[in-house]
């Protein structure tokens, strides 16, 4: 089959996979049906035959051709996609393998390994930590009747006052007795029914050991169960960041923009944005650099990077020659592969702790030609902004050239030229 020759293939995708997307949300073809055919000096472009280095010039069809058939890319290129490292819930998708003595490490830090561990887990060691002391020490404690003989026939409760013996305490029969007397000595219940004496030094020993023991161990558990209900990472629940990150222009400049959100009403304190782009690179001497991080120079409006975060905000990266977009068509961001991971961190207004909230996107994330849809409105009636978040995810499309951001500014640098030349030209011409 020669270069010119297209070959026909389709690809089986499964209906929830991103590859069953409209390809039409990516590039709108509506606003660029009246544009005529080009022509240079008066001829229609020359016919070259397609090979796999033959630039690709995207010619619009009316949406009814499109939705017919998909839009035409270089012979042999699929679209490709980029496993995620940051999901969008914003877990990591990392498994640790192969490390050493990784059991012993995290028995080392056992307070940040409860906090971590799910709340099954966390519930269970909570609930065995207790019921675990209490057996032990009721063990001690028949031990010690035991060994001091309380347990004989003639020495039980119900004779020793005929007998005369005195116990190491009293009203132990058996080890149900002694349970239930270990656990009103960790607890400090005091029913006063069960005490100790003086005549054992061990008992008096043992009950001091299992008060100290017992207040430490309750100071422990409710400790990590309250940094575990209180992490800030609940916090991030309520901040919102859009499905999708959208390209167009504003300001004259192509924009890689993105929305982000607050639900609660008390704010995040000293709100600060990141972004970084992760994608393959290859070095000089030739390292291939799999998971290479590309900051990516982010903010909102005129702001910066640092928001004042009382209602949703559209975070904009611009494409400048800084920007790892810049060489990048619409075309290109299809077949290319990469992943963008947005990064909110701030402090909690109401408990005073930080906050970190993250998402990530890929390129079959970002619509190519469409702007967010506005959600803040100013209420007369109530006389206050109103946030309407079912439109947090909306976009429209807007004209938007499919060129990459490099030929764009050549062409605006052209057309700034040839302005300026038909300026010049029409000073030096006579009256």
């Amino acid at each position: 089959m020669s270069f010119g020759q297209r070959k026909n293939f389709t690809v089986p995708v499964d209906a929830e996979s991103p590859e069953a997307r409209d390809d039409a949300k990516l590039l709108p073809l509506g606003p660029f049906d009246k544009i005529p055919p080009i022509l240079i000096d008066g001829k229609d472009p020359p016919r070259t035959p397609v090979t796999p280095t033959t630039p690709i010039i995207y010619c619009p069809q009316s949406p009814s051709v499109a939705s017919k058939r998909s839009r035409a890319l270089r012979p042999g290129t699929t679209r490709k996609y980029r496993r995620r490292a940051i999901l969008k819930n914003g877990d990591c998708n990392i498994v640790l393998s192969k490390v050493s003595r990784q059991r012993l490490r995290f028995l080392q830090d056992i307070f940040t390994t409860l906090v971590d561990a799910q709340w099954r887990w966390t519930l269970l060691v909570f609930a065995f930590s207790f019921i675990g002391s209490w057996l032990f020490f009721g063990a001690i404690w028949w031990l010690i009747a035991f060994t001091h003989g309380d347990l004989e026939e003639m020495h039980l409760p119900k004779n020793q006052e005929e007998s005369g013996w005195k116990p190491c305490v009293f009203n132990i029969e058996s080890y149900t007795s002694a349970f239930l007397f270990s656990i009103e000595t960790q607890t400090t219940i005091g029913y006063g029914y069960r005490t100790t004496t003086e005549e054992c030094p061990e008992a008096i020993f043992i009950m001091c050991f299992q008060s100290i023991y017992g207040v430490m161990m309750q100071a422990f558990m409710v400790g990590f169960v309250f940094a575990k209900m209180t992490r800030p990472k609940h916090r991030t629940q309520t901040l919102l960041f859009s499905k999708n990150s959208v390209i167009c222009q504003r300001d004259g400049e192509l924009c890689l923009m993105f929305r982000v959100g607050d639900m609660r009403k008390s704010h995040i304190i000293g709100a600060n944005i990141r972004a970084q782009m992760i994608r393959t690179k290859l070095s000089r001497e030739g390292e291939v650099m799999a998971q290479y991080q590309h900051e990516l120079e982010v903010g909102a409006d005129h702001c910066g990077s640092d928001l004042f975060f009382i209602w949703p905000q559209i975070v904009m990266h611009k494409i400048n020659t800084e920007s790892p977009f810049y060489n990048m068509c619409a075309s290109d961001l299809l077949q290319d592969r990469f992943e963008i991971v947005v990064i909110l961190e701030g402090t909690v207004e109401s408990t005073g702790q930080s906050t970190q909230a993250r998402s990530s996107y890929v390129n079959t994330e970002i619509l190519w030609g469409h702007r967010f849809e506005p959600i803040v409105f100013y209420n007369k009636e109530n006389q206050v902004y109103e946030i309407n978040y079912s439109k947090f995810n909306e976009t429209h499309s807007v004209d938007t050239p499919l060129c990459s951001a490099r030929e764009l500014a050549e062409f605006y640098k052209y057309q700034d030229d040839y302005r300026s030349q038909a300026e010049d030209h029409h000073l030096q011409s006579p009256a």
